[in-house]
């Protein structure tokens, strides 16, 4: 079961980058045809700030994506930097989730505990450590 979990966080993470960059972008060419600023700022910072976020979003996003992609591959836990990685992926999450309530909507929340969900089973599901050895209980006692 955990491949499959595996393969699909990660096709949800590329999706999600996928998206996000797509939102990046149309909010940059909003901002940039009325000519938005924020404060007084120059409206092609607020647009290049706006393309360069969504773009970085997106790369992280699919950094995110390829680790559980490699651990499915693999059929192996990832390492110490990808579990990191996949925490603060997390975090990031849970935290936008409780955000995205109150600006969004409980659609967004629901998508985002989804995806929650889905990296916290990855995480779970690629237990590090390995089991014992089970010894026969019918098998006869060792000599001292």
């Amino acid at each position: 079961m955990r491949r499959p979990v595996a393969f699909v966080t990660a096709i949800v993470l590329f999706v999600e980058a996928v998206g996000i960059v797509l939102v990046n972008g149309i909010l940059a060419t909003v901002a940039g045809n009325q000519r938005m600023s924020l404060a007084g700022m120059d409206p092609d910072a607020m647009v290049t700030g706006t393309w360069v976020m969504g773009g970085v979003s997106g790369v992280l996003l699919v950094l995110c994506g390829l680790i559980p992609l490699l651990a499915g591959i693999r059929d192996r836990a990832p390492g110490r930097v990808g579990r990191i990685t996949l925490i603060a992926c997390a975090v990031v999450h849970g935290v936008l989730g409780a955000l995205a309530v109150g600006l969004i909507g409980w659609a967004a929340f629901v998508f985002l505990m989804a995806v929650l969900a889905l990296i916290v089973l990855t995480l779970v599901a690629f237990d590090r450590s390995e089991p014992e050895a089970v010894k026969p209980t019918g098998a006869a006692p060792e000599p001292v």
